[in-house]
């Protein structure tokens, strides 16, 4: 399994950061890759020479994948609305409440810069395409194979995350530093428009599926075939729905190709429990993790959880008792991001994941302020008796392979109740009925009951600002433009739309500007 054991670790630090060492040196200024450097040149003729090199470099893109894995969350799920902003219930300042929680984005003012220092990773996954594609004569037809529909597949991931992020963004898919000497305004690279950025990460999306035609291994950690077509069915349900610069919402065409994709996979099935989801690594729920291990790399689910100070002794259960260290966390915690209240008390009392995704407690016995932190990403006791927070991070899972089709399937005019109904189910165990089930009603209320279905759901996986985005009211406007789609601030409070219309330039984000300075081709996002 992936990341299993340190010796795994040890020649992927060896094999892949050798090289993203000494390029790293060369080739940025900040994290980004888009940031010009000296002229110099560094060969790696000492690499490549057999198929244990290759794996450890594939180790190693899954390794930098792993190091950006809190981008899933801040590009993906922080502006969704579903967080807190300010200060936390225990009176600690909460991260990231602006420009990106609040959607308040400046050309200023980016929250994130150096498009989120993912050209670093698409350099890597270049100079591995271009050495196993074109070289590596020892490997077998069926490893290459492998090897590149990881790769393609990796590199479609990161495109997809910069194009629903920016839309159109540079479009490098060489590595020119490691063909001799370049002058820098050789590496200087304009912004492609929306469809052509669309274009490219279908067509490496596609290339991801035909390299894997005949692969059948799958691990919940390493990239595989069905990863890839998650993944394809993601891009083409956006590309259906979403209409970004000079690309049109593609509509009918596109969602059965999101549909077929879906078709493709098997094999997975709902866990029984929600919680042993998170608890059990490599379930068979899970299509796409991102590891974390115990003595390896650790996550930021403390940032999630309470402190003992302020917690222990100090507020309150639901039954008005005081609450010590109930979760056990041992004081290895520090409440830096909190979820809303509104979004707890949206779900039902007997809906199962409300209590084993959040703890609820109050500052008085009776009639206290509401606070809750994340059991989600609770992590472990370790054989040292440490709380280890080593859960790992969902890309893709079985229950969303089924949200997905109930929406494409709502898309298309179908029935979708079904598919929704199978998550409804694990939700509410015993307690499911007629009364709890979804029945179809006009595709505006299937569209709003699938996405309040994933809001319960996906809680910390990434989802709840995209979703939102790509999906549509009974006028087919995004319902990040409805008030309705979003959580009040303060819960008993209306909602507000989390961007108003007259700002829709916000679906995008602005380029810092220290990336446009080191870049004159580069131009800034329009409205900004």
């Amino acid at each position: 399994m992936f990341h299993s054991k340190i010796l795994i670790v040890t020649i992927m630090k060896r094999i892949s950061y050798i090289l993203s060492i000494f390029i790293s040196v060369l080739f940025y200024t900040s994290c980004d890759s888009l940031d010009l450097s000296p002229e110099d040149y560094y060969g790696s003729s000492n690499f490549w020479n057999n198929e244990a090199q290759v794996k450890g470099f594939m180790t190693g893109l899954h390794t930098d994948l792993r190091g950006d894995y809190t981008l899933f969350y801040l590009l993906g799920e922080a502006r969704g609305g579903t967080s807190r902003t300010g200060t936390s219930s225990l009176n600690t300042s909460l991260n990231y409440s602006s420009p990106i929680k609040d959607n308040q984005f400046t050309k200023d003012n980016v929250g994130i810069s150096s498009w989120g220092g993912i050209y670093s990773n698409i350099m890597q996954v270049n100079h591995f395409i271009q050495k196993v594609e074109n070289e590596c004569a020892f490997l077998s037809t069926e490893s290459r194979n492998t090897y590149l529909g990881q790769a393609y597949g990796l590199r479609a991931l990161y495109y997809f995350m910069l194009y629903r992020t920016w839309g159109g963004v540079p479009k490098i898919t060489d590595v020119k530093v490691l063909d001799g000497k370049v002058s820098a305004d050789k590496l200087y690279t304009a912004r492609s428009t929306a469809e052509e950025t669309l274009a490219f990460i279908k067509e490496d999306i596609v290339k991801s599926e035909t390299f894997f035609t005949n692969t059948t291994a799958a691990s919940a950690s390493i990239w595989s075939k069905n990863a890839t077509l998650m993944l394809k069915a993601d891009i083409y349900l956006w590309s259906a729905k979403v209409t970004t610069g000079n690309h049109t919402a593609a509509g009918r065409a596109d969602l059965e190709v999101a549909k077929t994709a879906l078709k493709g996979i098997s094999g997975y099935s709902l866990m029984n429990d929600f919680s042993s989801v998170f608890s059990s690594k490599g379930n068979n729920e899970i299509i796409f993790a991102i590891r974390f291990m115990d003595t390896e790399a650790t996550n930021w689910g403390s940032e999630f959880l309470y402190a003992q100070a302020g917690f222990v002794d100090a507020v309150y259960g639901r039954d008005g008792k005081l609450l010590g260290d109930v979760l056990n966390l041992r004081g290895n915690g520090l409440l830096r991001n909190e979820y809303k209240e509104s979004l707890w008390r949206s779900y039902d009392a007997t809906d199962s994941r409300r209590d084993k995704t959040f703890f609820d407690f109050y500052s008085k016995p009776v009639n206290g302020d509401f606070g809750i932190v994340l059991k989600k990403c609770i992590g472990i006791i370790n054989s040292t008796n440490d709380r280890v927070y080593e859960t790992d991070v969902v890309l893709y899972r079985y229950a969303d392979w089924l949200l997905m089709m109930a929406e494409i399937e709502n898309g298309l005019g179908n029935s979708c109740q079904a598919y929704i109904n199978q998550v409804r189910q694990r939700a509410y165990g015993d307690n499911y009925n007629d009364q709890v089930a979804y029945k179809d009603g006009s595709y505006a209320e299937n569209e709003m009951a699938i996405l309040h279905e994933r809001d319960k759901e996906f809680v910390w996986e990434g989802k709840r600002w995209f979703d939102v985005v790509r999906m549509h009211d009974a006028n087919g406007k995004s319902l990040v433009f409805s008030a309705s789609a979003n959580y009040p601030a303060v819960y008993g409070q209306s909602p507000e739309a989390l961007i108003p219309e007259s700002q829709s330039h916000k679906l995008l984000w602005p380029v810092d500007v220290n990336t446009l300075n080191n870049d004159p081709l580069l131009e800034q996002t329009p409205g900004y």
